[in-house]
């Protein structure tokens, strides 16, 4: 007769990983095998959901990647609406016959409405979540390689500011949002790799005199420029260079040496990566530390596209996947309450 102590640990593993962090802690103190699997596994963090948009309807699902569930909710109050950035639980969403902009938060049904805005190819993003003191709204399009408008907001704000500023470098959009808020500031990747700073406080923009990140020929390949995604962590910056027959390539910001360089681990940081507002995590489950998660689905919803760091390779295999081809629209990583049953 074999004991509870002699179990596979591909089992154990699955076992521990499903367990919620009180009882995770209570089944390490069994053995010190047991020990050494939960501390692995255990998770203190919580994933973002993948947020799906329907073309018709109002019926939208959430995916959760660490439980492999889909949750289903009725929203009407998107009707009519395409998404344009999440942070904090929070989604922007703009009517494109309306000009309307408002926040809405999935969960509680909140909504913020905003001044009208016409948005045509800017890219958008919001600083904390508008419940927030001293939430930014920020928007920019190049009016020639070498002026940009940039136009901000705020909740309770009557109407858009809008002010052109003049670049020292070529700085051109990128296509989808590779924008992201971090120590106060937010950073902009060009269509071709240039790094644009906005200051929300001082007003100020800058291109930095970084050069792009260095890629091998081969991924200049078909819709190159949209298979890149940009996220923030503990204030890195962080993009993730994609190309359909390629692994991935991931680069921080030296933000002391000015360069960009190649990341070979995420250290234990899980990436989630999809077009319009990608994030990133620690202290998930063991199996999901250390990859990109990206915002497609296999196996009818059992199991998001990844690739890991540790092993250098794409689950499930041959998964790789031209992400230029993916519409942008269809789907967001969307940070979920902590309680989400209080919520349903």
């Amino acid at each position: 007769m074999q004991s509870w102590a002699d179990l596979p640990a591909e089992l154990l593993e699955s076992i521990l990983s499903r367990l919620i962090l009180a009882d995770n802690i209570r089944a390490s103190a069994v053995c010190r095998r047991w020990h050494s699997v939960a501390s692995d596994v255990r998770v203190v963090n919580q994933s973002p959901w993948l947020m799906y948009f329907p073309k018709f309807g109002d019926c939208y699902e959430f995916y959760d990647p660490v439980q492999r569930k889909t949750h289903t909710f009725e929203l009407p109050e998107l009707n009519g609406s395409r998404v344009c950035y999440t942070k904090d639980g929070w989604l922007l969403l703009y009517r494109p016959r309306t000009h309307r902009v408002f926040f809405f938060n999935p969960f509680t049904r909140e909504l913020i409405k905003l001044p009208r805005f016409e948005m045509t190819y800017q890219i958008v993003a919001f600083s904390c979540a508008p419940t927030s003191p001293g939430c930014v709204l920020f928007t920019v399009k190049h009016v020639s390689p070498t002026v940009v408008a940039i136009s901000t907001c705020y909740p309770g704000a009557t109407e858009w500011t809008t002010v052109n500023y003049q670049n020292r470098l070529p700085f051109v959009s990128s296509i989808w949002n590779k924008l992201v808020f971090c120590n106060g500031l937010f950073y902009c990747l060009s269509l071709t790799g240039w790094l644009g700073v906005f200051d929300p406080v001082e007003c100020t923009w800058s291109v930095l005199a970084v050069p792009p990140p260095k890629c091998p020929e081969n991924f200049f390949a078909k819709n190159w420029w949209k298979g890149k995604f940009m996220t923030e962590h503990e204030g890195d910056i962080l993009v993730i260079y994609t190309c359909c027959s390629e692994n991935p390539i991931i680069f921080k910001l030296d933000q002391t040496l000015m360069k960009w360089e190649e990341m070979t681990t995420l250290d234990g940081v899980t990436l989630f990566a999809s077009f319009l507002s990608s994030h990133s995590r620690t202290d998930l489950i063991g199996i999901m530390r250390n990859s990109v998660y990206f915002s497609k689905v296999r196996f009818y919803g059992k199991r998001c596209i990844s690739f890991s760091l540790d092993d250098y390779r794409y689950y499930p295999r041959k998964q790789c996947h031209d992400w230029g081809e993916q519409d942008p629209f269809e789907n967001i990583w969307i940070e979920p309450p902590k309680d989400f049953s209080a919520c349903m």
